[in-house]
């Protein structure tokens, strides 16, 4: 897809609602980190939870990041148009998976055991003999496809967290309905994007090494990563949509142009003062990536009551 050895950056949202501050930042931050660098900026729509998806939504965001002056090379890439990429990723993992017949509720259990690991998988299904998964059919259960691997060490290079060594969880790779699971997908699309540098959430962290076994086990290049700080309420919470108004849409009645928006991200990552007005390509010309901060961002719903003077 994209020009082989030009590398790219991404940004690759979920078309369920629109983008919060705390999105279009971390969007905001992925273009300014591929546009410094020379690279390509190329936007994904990842769209596997069908049932949460909403019509119109993959659009709208596309225009609010575009609003703020991000552009993105083509193709425009959707996850759920992949199915047969990844089944054939999935089935070339072969024997390093496993079937898992586990719902959320008993894994959840098992984690919060005396002995369990909170956001690992426990490994319950993980040695099943042929005679026990032939039962766990006979009682109705689709099982679903993790990964095999028997707690290997990974380390991998983060721009802002430096070199991150952890255990490899038994993520799930295909989902009880056949669906491809995130961190297949996601190791899938960007080596096939061309993708080498990943900036994130730093909520995504800890998946970094799970997705970076992946990809050597598929023959696929690591690339680097970058994982920003998140956007927080004032409760110290992940910011959420629920937090107010906190959308493009729902600030404009305020008075937030996508300029004071951009000029409000721009100071929450030390690259504009207060009330400043920035275009982005100023900002990519500003940006150093190791002047970042460093902390999360606190959004404080006094300080969105109206635009900055």
């Amino acid at each position: 897809m994209n020009r082989a050895g030009s590398g790219a950056g991404r940004y690759a949202p979920s078309p369920t609602g629109d983008l919060h501050l705390g999105n279009l930042r971390t969007g905001l931050l992925a273009w300014l980190f591929a546009r410094s660098t020379g690279r390509a900026f190329l936007l994904r729509y990842e769209d596997l939870d069908a049932g949460r998806v909403r019509a119109g939504v993959a659009k709208s965001q596309r225009a609010d990041l575009e609003a703020l002056g991000l552009d993105f090379d083509p193709p425009v890439l959707v996850q759920s148009e992949r199915s047969t990429v990844y089944a054939e990723a999935v089935a070339a993992l072969g024997d390093l998976t496993y079937e898992c017949f586990c719902t959320r509720r008993e894994i959840a259990e098992a984690a919060s055991a005396p002995h369990g690991e909170p956001r690992r998988y426990p490994g319950t299904c993980r040695n099943l003999t042929p005679g026990e998964r032939a039962e766990r059919r006979r009682t109705g259960r689709t099982p679903a496809l993790r990964i095999r691997a028997d707690d290997a060490i990974v380390t991998v290079t983060d721009l802002l967290h430096g070199q991150v060594s952890g255990a490899v969880d038994d993520v799930v790779v295909r989902r009880g309905d056949g669906v491809a699971a995130y961190n297949l997908a996601v190791v899938v699309d960007d080596a096939a994007s061309g993708v080498d540098q990943v900036v994130r959430g730093d909520d995504l962290l800890s998946s970094a090494v799970t997705q970076a076994w992946l990809a050597e086990r598929l023959g696929l290049s690591v690339p680097t990563y970058a994982h920003v700080p998140l956007a927080l309420n004032a409760d110290g919470h992940r910011l959420a949509k629920r937090d107010g108004a906190v959308t493009l849409a729902d600030l404009a009645p305020s008075g937030w142009t996508p300029s004071g928006i951009l000029a409000l991200l721009a100071g929450s990552l030390g690259l504009a003062e207060r009330g400043e007005v920035v275009t982005a390509s100023q900002l990519r010309d500003r940006f150093e990536p190791e002047r970042l901060p460093r902390e999360p961002w606190i959004v404080r719903p006094s300080e969105l009551v109206a635009p900055a003077e």
